[in-house]
Protein backbone atom coordinates (compact mmCIF):
# COMPACT_ATOMS: atom_id res chain seq x y z
CA UNK A 1 0.00 0.00 0.00
CA UNK A 2 1.29 3.48 -0.82
CA UNK A 3 2.33 5.41 2.32
CA UNK A 4 3.69 8.53 0.62
CA UNK A 5 0.40 10.43 0.89
CA UNK A 6 -0.14 9.47 4.55
CA UNK A 7 1.22 10.98 7.72
CA UNK A 8 3.19 8.30 9.56
CA UNK A 9 2.08 8.09 13.18
CA UNK A 10 4.60 8.53 15.99
CA UNK A 11 2.12 8.39 18.87
CA UNK A 12 -1.27 6.91 19.69
CA UNK A 13 -4.21 7.77 21.92
CA UNK A 14 -5.55 5.00 24.17
CA UNK A 15 -9.23 5.58 24.92
CA UNK A 16 -9.49 3.10 27.78
CA UNK A 17 -12.98 2.29 29.00
CA UNK A 18 -14.96 5.49 29.40
CA UNK A 19 -14.89 9.14 28.39
CA UNK A 20 -16.93 10.26 31.42
CA UNK A 21 -14.68 11.80 34.12
CA UNK A 22 -16.82 10.54 37.01
CA UNK A 23 -16.87 7.00 35.65
CA UNK A 24 -13.11 7.19 35.12
CA UNK A 25 -12.58 7.99 38.81
CA UNK A 26 -14.75 5.03 39.78
CA UNK A 27 -12.82 2.79 37.40
CA UNK A 28 -9.56 4.14 38.82
CA UNK A 29 -10.61 3.09 42.32
CA UNK A 30 -11.71 -0.35 41.11
CA UNK A 31 -8.56 -1.06 39.11
CA UNK A 32 -6.27 0.28 41.84
CA UNK A 33 -7.93 -2.00 44.38
CA UNK A 34 -7.67 -5.01 42.06
CA UNK A 35 -4.06 -4.16 41.30
CA UNK A 36 -3.04 -4.00 44.96
CA UNK A 37 -4.88 -7.25 45.72
CA UNK A 38 -3.22 -8.95 42.75
CA UNK A 39 0.27 -7.79 43.74
CA UNK A 40 -0.13 -8.74 47.39
CA UNK A 41 -1.78 -12.09 46.61
CA UNK A 42 0.85 -13.22 44.13
CA UNK A 43 3.83 -12.02 46.17
CA UNK A 44 2.40 -13.63 49.32
CA UNK A 45 2.19 -16.95 47.49
CA UNK A 46 5.74 -16.57 46.14
CA UNK A 47 7.10 -15.78 49.63
CA UNK A 48 5.21 -18.64 51.28
CA UNK A 49 6.58 -21.12 48.75
CA UNK A 50 10.05 -19.71 49.26
CA UNK A 51 10.14 -19.81 53.08
CA UNK A 52 8.18 -23.01 53.82
CA UNK A 53 10.23 -26.18 53.24
CA UNK A 54 7.08 -28.29 52.84
CA UNK A 55 6.31 -26.34 49.67
CA UNK A 56 9.69 -27.04 48.08
CA UNK A 57 8.24 -29.54 45.62
CA UNK A 58 8.03 -29.36 41.81
CA UNK A 59 4.33 -28.51 41.82
CA UNK A 60 4.83 -25.51 44.10
CA UNK A 61 7.94 -24.43 42.20
CA UNK A 62 5.74 -24.06 39.12
CA UNK A 63 2.94 -22.39 41.08
CA UNK A 64 5.43 -19.93 42.53
CA UNK A 65 6.80 -19.25 39.05
CA UNK A 66 3.27 -18.64 37.76
CA UNK A 67 2.58 -16.25 40.65
CA UNK A 68 5.78 -14.33 39.93
CA UNK A 69 4.77 -14.15 36.26
CA UNK A 70 1.29 -12.88 37.20
CA UNK A 71 2.90 -10.24 39.44
CA UNK A 72 4.76 -9.04 36.36
CA UNK A 73 1.79 -9.69 34.07
CA UNK A 74 -0.59 -7.30 35.78
CA UNK A 75 2.15 -4.65 36.10
CA UNK A 76 2.48 -4.50 32.31
CA UNK A 77 -1.12 -3.36 31.87
CA UNK A 78 -2.68 -1.94 35.05
CA UNK A 79 -0.42 1.12 35.64
CA UNK A 80 -1.29 2.39 32.16
CA UNK A 81 -4.99 1.72 32.79
CA UNK A 82 -4.75 3.77 36.01
CA UNK A 83 -2.97 6.59 34.18
CA UNK A 84 -5.63 6.65 31.46
CA UNK A 85 -8.39 6.87 34.09
CA UNK A 86 -7.04 9.97 35.87
CA UNK A 87 -5.16 11.83 33.15
CA UNK A 88 -6.49 13.96 30.34
CA UNK A 89 -3.39 13.09 28.36
CA UNK A 90 -4.02 9.60 26.99
CA UNK A 91 -1.17 9.63 24.50
CA UNK A 92 1.46 6.93 24.23
CA UNK A 93 4.52 7.28 22.03
CA UNK A 94 5.42 4.77 19.34
CA UNK A 95 8.41 3.68 21.46
CA UNK A 96 6.22 3.38 24.56
CA UNK A 97 3.68 1.41 22.59
CA UNK A 98 6.45 -0.88 21.34
CA UNK A 99 7.80 -1.41 24.86
CA UNK A 100 4.35 -2.24 26.24
CA UNK A 101 3.69 -4.54 23.29
CA UNK A 102 7.01 -6.34 23.82
CA UNK A 103 6.50 -7.00 27.53
CA UNK A 104 2.88 -8.02 27.00
CA UNK A 105 4.13 -10.59 24.48
CA UNK A 106 6.80 -11.82 26.90
CA UNK A 107 4.31 -12.53 29.68
CA UNK A 108 1.66 -13.99 27.35
CA UNK A 109 4.02 -16.38 25.55
CA UNK A 110 5.75 -17.34 28.81
CA UNK A 111 2.42 -18.20 30.38
CA UNK A 112 1.58 -20.39 27.37
CA UNK A 113 4.73 -22.41 27.97
CA UNK A 114 4.43 -22.43 31.76
CA UNK A 115 0.85 -23.73 31.71
CA UNK A 116 1.99 -26.54 29.40
CA UNK A 117 4.88 -27.35 31.76
CA UNK A 118 2.47 -27.48 34.71
CA UNK A 119 0.22 -29.87 32.78
CA UNK A 120 3.23 -32.15 32.18
CA UNK A 121 4.05 -32.01 35.90
CA UNK A 122 0.52 -33.16 36.80
CA UNK A 123 0.75 -35.85 34.12
CA UNK A 124 3.90 -37.31 35.68
CA UNK A 125 2.51 -37.02 39.23
CA UNK A 126 -0.68 -38.96 38.43
CA UNK A 127 0.42 -41.31 35.66
CA UNK A 128 3.86 -42.18 37.11
CA UNK A 129 3.65 -41.42 40.85
CA UNK A 130 6.46 -43.82 41.83
CA UNK A 131 8.86 -42.18 39.37
CA UNK A 132 7.71 -38.61 40.02
CA UNK A 133 10.52 -37.51 42.33
CA UNK A 134 13.11 -38.98 39.99
CA UNK A 135 11.69 -37.49 36.81
CA UNK A 136 10.76 -34.04 38.15
CA UNK A 137 14.14 -33.25 39.66
CA UNK A 138 15.09 -29.78 40.86
CA UNK A 139 17.38 -29.28 37.87
CA UNK A 140 14.64 -30.27 35.41
CA UNK A 141 12.14 -27.93 37.07
CA UNK A 142 14.63 -25.07 36.88
CA UNK A 143 15.32 -25.78 33.20
CA UNK A 144 11.60 -25.96 32.38
CA UNK A 145 10.87 -22.64 34.08
CA UNK A 146 13.92 -20.99 32.52
CA UNK A 147 12.97 -22.43 29.13
CA UNK A 148 9.47 -20.96 29.46
CA UNK A 149 10.88 -17.48 30.05
CA UNK A 150 13.50 -17.81 27.30
CA UNK A 151 10.79 -18.97 24.89
CA UNK A 152 8.63 -16.04 25.94
CA UNK A 153 11.43 -13.54 25.28
CA UNK A 154 12.38 -15.02 21.91
CA UNK A 155 8.78 -15.06 20.70
CA UNK A 156 8.24 -11.52 21.98
CA UNK A 157 11.29 -10.28 20.08
CA UNK A 158 10.07 -11.89 16.86
CA UNK A 159 6.47 -10.72 17.35
CA UNK A 160 7.42 -7.14 18.25
CA UNK A 161 9.92 -6.81 15.41
CA UNK A 162 7.34 -8.19 12.99
CA UNK A 163 4.67 -5.78 14.20
CA UNK A 164 6.70 -2.57 14.40
CA UNK A 165 8.31 -2.96 11.01
CA UNK A 166 4.86 -1.84 9.78
CA UNK A 167 4.11 1.83 9.19
CA UNK A 168 1.06 3.26 10.95
CA UNK A 169 -0.96 6.13 9.54
CA UNK A 170 -4.41 7.67 9.57
CA UNK A 171 -6.45 7.86 12.75
CA UNK A 172 -4.18 7.36 15.78
CA UNK A 173 -6.99 6.58 18.23
CA UNK A 174 -6.87 3.07 19.74
CA UNK A 175 -10.14 2.00 21.32
CA UNK A 176 -8.33 -0.15 23.85
CA UNK A 177 -6.39 0.09 27.11
CA UNK A 178 -3.07 -1.18 25.71
CA UNK A 179 -1.24 -1.51 22.40
CA UNK A 180 -2.64 -4.77 21.08
CA UNK A 181 -1.98 -6.43 17.76
CA UNK A 182 -5.49 -6.10 16.32
CA UNK A 183 -5.94 -2.30 16.57
CA UNK A 184 -2.34 -1.76 15.44
CA UNK A 185 -2.83 -3.86 12.31
CA UNK A 186 -6.00 -1.91 11.54
CA UNK A 187 -3.90 1.29 11.47
CA UNK A 188 -1.21 -0.17 9.25
CA UNK A 189 -0.76 1.58 5.91
CA UNK A 190 1.64 -1.03 4.57
CA UNK A 191 0.99 -4.50 3.21
CA UNK A 192 0.29 -6.94 6.06
CA UNK A 193 0.41 -10.21 4.09
CA UNK A 194 3.94 -11.08 5.23
CA UNK A 195 3.08 -9.92 8.74
CA UNK A 196 0.07 -12.22 8.92
CA UNK A 197 2.11 -15.19 7.68
CA UNK A 198 4.82 -14.62 10.28
CA UNK A 199 2.19 -14.14 12.99
CA UNK A 200 0.49 -17.38 11.99
CA UNK A 201 3.86 -19.11 12.16
CA UNK A 202 4.53 -17.77 15.67
CA UNK A 203 1.13 -18.92 16.84
CA UNK A 204 1.56 -22.25 15.12
CA UNK A 205 4.93 -22.92 16.78
CA UNK A 206 3.97 -21.59 20.22
CA UNK A 207 0.31 -21.57 21.17
CA UNK A 208 -0.89 -24.66 19.31
CA UNK A 209 1.89 -26.98 20.61
CA UNK A 210 1.26 -25.69 24.14
CA UNK A 211 -2.45 -26.41 23.85
CA UNK A 212 -1.71 -29.81 22.33
CA UNK A 213 0.69 -30.66 25.17
CA UNK A 214 -1.98 -29.72 27.72
CA UNK A 215 -4.66 -31.78 25.95
CA UNK A 216 -2.42 -34.85 25.65
CA UNK A 217 -1.36 -34.56 29.30
CA UNK A 218 -4.93 -34.35 30.53
CA UNK A 219 -6.10 -37.15 28.26
CA UNK A 220 -3.49 -39.41 29.90
CA UNK A 221 -4.49 -38.08 33.33
CA UNK A 222 -8.15 -38.81 32.62
CA UNK A 223 -7.34 -42.40 31.64
CA UNK A 224 -5.16 -42.81 34.74
CA UNK A 225 -7.92 -41.49 37.02
CA UNK A 226 -10.41 -43.94 35.50
CA UNK A 227 -8.10 -46.79 36.50
CA UNK A 228 -8.16 -45.73 40.15
CA UNK A 229 -10.59 -48.00 41.96
CA UNK A 230 -11.51 -45.94 45.02
CA UNK A 231 -13.73 -42.88 44.72
CA UNK A 232 -11.60 -41.02 47.26
CA UNK A 233 -8.48 -41.77 45.21
CA UNK A 234 -10.09 -40.48 42.04
CA UNK A 235 -11.27 -37.36 43.83
CA UNK A 236 -7.80 -36.69 45.28
CA UNK A 237 -6.15 -37.17 41.90
CA UNK A 238 -8.60 -34.87 40.16
CA UNK A 239 -8.35 -32.20 42.88
CA UNK A 240 -4.62 -31.85 42.21
CA UNK A 241 -5.46 -30.85 38.63
CA UNK A 242 -8.56 -28.73 39.22
CA UNK A 243 -6.73 -25.46 39.96
CA UNK A 244 -4.54 -25.77 36.89
CA UNK A 245 -7.55 -26.58 34.70
CA UNK A 246 -9.29 -23.40 35.89
CA UNK A 247 -6.18 -21.32 35.08
CA UNK A 248 -5.91 -22.89 31.62
CA UNK A 249 -9.59 -22.28 30.91
CA UNK A 250 -9.47 -18.62 31.97
CA UNK A 251 -6.28 -17.85 30.06
CA UNK A 252 -6.83 -19.75 26.83
CA UNK A 253 -10.58 -19.11 26.81
CA UNK A 254 -10.13 -15.33 26.71
CA UNK A 255 -7.10 -15.41 24.36
CA UNK A 256 -8.73 -17.76 21.84
CA UNK A 257 -11.97 -15.77 21.96
CA UNK A 258 -10.12 -12.65 20.85
CA UNK A 259 -7.55 -13.94 18.40
CA UNK A 260 -9.17 -16.89 16.62
CA UNK A 261 -12.33 -15.29 15.25
CA UNK A 262 -12.63 -14.19 11.60
CA UNK A 263 -11.50 -10.60 11.03
CA UNK A 264 -15.02 -9.67 9.93
CA UNK A 265 -16.24 -10.44 13.48
CA UNK A 266 -13.69 -8.29 15.32
CA UNK A 267 -15.12 -5.71 17.68
CA UNK A 268 -12.48 -3.72 19.55
CA UNK A 269 -14.93 -2.65 22.26
CA UNK A 270 -15.95 -6.25 22.89
CA UNK A 271 -12.39 -7.52 22.63
CA UNK A 272 -10.99 -5.10 25.20
CA UNK A 273 -13.52 -6.36 27.73
CA UNK A 274 -12.49 -9.94 26.96
CA UNK A 275 -8.82 -8.89 27.23
CA UNK A 276 -9.45 -7.90 30.85
CA UNK A 277 -9.76 -11.59 31.72
CA UNK A 278 -6.20 -12.48 30.79
CA UNK A 279 -4.60 -9.12 31.65
CA UNK A 280 -6.29 -8.26 34.96
CA UNK A 281 -8.74 -10.93 36.15
CA UNK A 282 -6.59 -14.03 35.60
CA UNK A 283 -3.55 -12.70 37.53
CA UNK A 284 -5.97 -11.70 40.31
CA UNK A 285 -7.65 -15.10 40.52
CA UNK A 286 -4.61 -17.38 40.17
CA UNK A 287 -3.29 -16.95 43.74
CA UNK A 288 -6.82 -17.54 45.04
CA UNK A 289 -7.26 -20.61 42.82
CA UNK A 290 -4.03 -22.18 44.05
CA UNK A 291 -4.47 -21.32 47.76
CA UNK A 292 -8.11 -21.43 48.85
CA UNK A 293 -8.50 -25.20 48.33
CA UNK A 294 -4.88 -26.05 49.09
CA UNK A 295 -4.28 -27.30 52.63
CA UNK A 296 -0.49 -27.02 52.37
CA UNK A 297 -0.62 -23.36 51.35
CA UNK A 298 -3.18 -22.50 54.02
CA UNK A 299 -1.07 -24.25 56.66
CA UNK A 300 2.04 -22.40 55.47
CA UNK A 301 0.14 -19.11 55.68
CA UNK A 302 -1.10 -19.91 59.20
CA UNK A 303 2.42 -20.81 60.29
CA UNK A 304 3.87 -17.66 58.77
CA UNK A 305 1.31 -15.38 60.44
CA UNK A 306 1.95 -16.98 63.84
CA UNK A 307 5.66 -16.20 63.63
CA UNK A 308 5.05 -12.51 62.91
Amino acid sequence: MDVENHTILTEFILLGFSGDSQQQLILFGIFLTLYLITLSGNMTLVILIRIDSRLHTPMYVFIGSLSFLDFWYTSVYTPKILAICISEDKRISLAGCGAQFFFSCVVAYTECYLLAVMAYDRHVAICNPLLYSGIMSTSLCTRLVAGSYIGGFLNAIAHTANTFRLSFCGNNIIDHFFCDVLPLVKMSCTDTQVYEKVLSGLVGFTVLPSILAILISYFSIFLAILRIRSASGRHKAFSTCASHLVSVTLFYGSVLFIYTRPSSNYSLKRDKVAALFYTVVNPLLNPLIYSLRNKDVKEAFRKATQTL
